[in-house]
């Protein structure tokens, strides 16, 4: 039963979203303020984390910059909350660690299809076959742990970042549009929203800072591709 920890001091919300992901057969735990989530995960690492941008104590940017310095918690997915459609404030908290978010008022369907659309990056897939792990040069991806090496060097990814590169070393050479990348990442309802499209930006900003940036070529106009290996000789 995957644990989902919701850090809402909202109880209306946060009852909300309790009973639709108990209703999914997730465990939910509801806490009200960002230090008492960022206690909770240093005690029990949760199969995923719904957190609120604006909480007392410590607000959502403060718990994602917090939790991915741990190393215990850095590869947590977290899935922000926002009243606000600041672009900037929304990248912001993408470029922290955040792999998700949705803005209010938001549909607890969307909610939910993003919350399963998170826990799937770290299970297996459909077939119940765990995904072998991906090659290309220097870089080998992991699914089942989710570890990502480069240059034999263990790097920590979100798991959102995670995603799109397995998508991206999975088909060398071919050029991903923002749109293709986020159904891979989200599904369907996530590729028409402009703020969305520029997450998949961020990630790539993050990746090449946590690799090299060589790793993701960008094809102006297009998207991103990872560049073929070169032939051995």
């Amino acid at each position: 039963m995957p644990r989902i920890l919701v850090a809402e001091d909202d109880p209306k919300q946060a009852e909300l979203i309790r009973r639709y992901a108990t209703a999914e057969g997730h465990d939910v735990t509801l806490v009200v303020d960002g230090r008492e989530a960022v206690d909770h995960v240093r005690r029990q690492v949760p199969d995923l984390l719904i957190l609120d941008v604006m909480m007392p104590r410590l607000d959502g940017l403060d718990v994602c910059r917090i939790l991915r310095a741990s190393p215990e918690a850095e590869a947590v997915p977290i899935l922000m909350l926002t009243a606000r459609r600041s672009e900037d404030e929304l990248l912001h908290g993408l470029d922290l660690g955040a792999d998700d978010y949705l803005t209010k008022p938001y549909s607890p369907r969307e909610l939910m299809a993003r919350v399963r659309s998170l826990l799937r990056r770290h299970g297996v897939s459909a077939s119940g076959a765990v995904r072998p792990p991906v090659v290309l040069g220097q870089l080998t991806l992991t699914p089942a742990t989710h570890e990502v090496r480069f240059a034999q060097r263990v790097v920590a990814c979100t798991s959102g970042e995670f995603s799109l590169l397995e998508a991206l070393a999975t088909e060398p050479g071919r050029v991903f549009s923002r749109e293709q990348l986020l159904t891979r990442l989200h599904g369907p309802h996530a590729a028409g929203d402009y703020i969305s499209r520029r997450t998949i930006d961020v990630h790539v900003a993050n990746l090449r800072k946590k690799l090299d940036p060589a790793v993701i070529r960008t094809v102006h106009g297009v998207g991103y591709s990872a560049p073929q290996p070169a032939p051995d000789r």
